[in-house]
């Protein structure tokens, strides 16, 4: 699917681990950056910007911790696959899943949207700053900010990043807060 779409060709994958092999319904995992902006542009879409992808997440939900409200269990059910346990070593499945989940195995948000906090990370369009929001801030209020269209990051100023949302399986729980957001290495 990736050649279709006019991403890189591997000729070799390192990824053999049992955890990263897709199987059935668990989603596509090891997506490089410019592979996820050619499969969008074959689909006729594009990457979401990282505030619309915080719109989507929460569902028409706003000022809440997670996404789906205040409490990280809802009524005592997990509401996303995290790392439960002692962090980063021991993952005690807690919330049915030790690595990557399955699809929709968790409740959709208000939009009907599946697996929007926990289990992987997504690609959006957006250079990360982590001043981005301050500097508009200082501007006024924004409505529907398009992301920041330089990278800088001061802690490594000769690496330009992209951002990327949601936490994954092996995030802690303070990660699947919806405020939450980190930036991966991919040089622009």
């Amino acid at each position: 699917m990736v050649e279709l779409c006019g991403g890189r060709k591997l000729e070799t994958s390192t990824w053999t681990e049992e955890q990263y092999r897709r199987k059935g319904d668990c989603p596509v995992v090891h997506v490089a950056y410019e592979d996820a902006q050619a499969y969008a542009k074959w689909a006729g879409k594009r990457l979401p910007t990282e505030a619309e992808w915080e719109f989507a997440a929460r569902g028409g939900l706003a000022g809440k911790p997670y996404i789906w409200g205040d409490e990280f269990r809802r009524h005592g059910k997990w509401m996303a696959n995290t790392h439960e346990g002692s962090f980063p070593r021991k993952d005690t499945d807690a919330d049915g899943y030790k690595g990557i989940a399955p699809v929709a195995r968790f409740p959709a948000n208000g939009y009907g949207l599946f697996d929007m906090a926990g289990n992987i990370w997504l690609w959006t369009s957006d250079g990360y700053r982590p001043d981005y929001y301050k500097r508009l801030a200082a501007e006024g209020v924004a409505k529907n900010p398009q992301g920041s269209d330089s990278a800088f990051d001061p802690a490594e100023p000769a690496i330009k990043r992209k951002c990327n949302l949601e936490g994954h399986f092996f995030a802690p729980i303070s990660i699947a807060r919806a405020t939450w957001l980190e930036h991966a290495v991919k040089e622009i």
